[in-house]
């Protein structure tokens, strides 16, 4: 059996595309048309003509996904996961000045640690397929002193706000 546990987006993808090629080769198997199969699989009929083909020629098993499509990648999966774990531990543990991981960050670690040389869509890619996606920091100072902030609120802002609108603007005033 085919299980979604532990797979990305593309692999989980890459599954489902499998299910309906097994379901569509079972009905095809008993007996349906293959005009009737593409409706019920939601396909073209082309493609299931395709399927019958590839069958007959290979087997059931030439309905299986595909390992992968493409180039391989340059980092096993064990660099991935030493990857993914430098990722955790936070920039500044890999020695830059901030916490903040950016993409030149991220390729300059890759090329130190593991010796590959990647540009920075191939980074950006690389770390969706480990399931990694954008993050943008919140904005708030670490030095933000919420009491100060909350006084200054009641206080000063109360009086900013109430004294503008007791006096109108002469110039727009009509």
């Amino acid at each position: 059996m085919v299980s979604f546990e532990g797979a990305t987006d593309n692999e989980q993808r890459l599954i489902q595309l499998e299910r309906r090629r097994r379901y569509a080769a079972g009905l095809l198997a008993g007996g349906m048309k293959q005009a009737e199969v593409a409706r019920r699989v939601g396909v073209t009929r082309t493609s299931v003509s395709r399927w019958v083909q590839l069958r007959q020629e290979g087997g059931p098993q030439v309905l299986k996904r595909p390992k992968r499509f493409g180039r391989p990648r340059r980092l096993s999966d064990a660099q991935c996961a030493e990857l993914i774990e430098q990722l955790k531990s936070g920039a500044l543990a890999a020695g830059f000045a901030t916490e903040l991981w950016t993409l030149p960050r991220i390729r300059t670690l890759i090329e130190q640690r593991f010796a590959v040389k990647l540009t920075e869509p191939s980074v950006w890619r690389l770390l969706c397929s480990l399931g990694w996606s954008v993050q943008r920091p919140t904005g708030q100072a670490r030095q933000r002193d919420e009491k100060a902030i909350r006084t200054w609120k009641a206080r000063s802002w109360t009086e900013l706000k109430n004294s503008g609108a007791t006096r109108p603007n002469h110039r727009l005033y009509r």
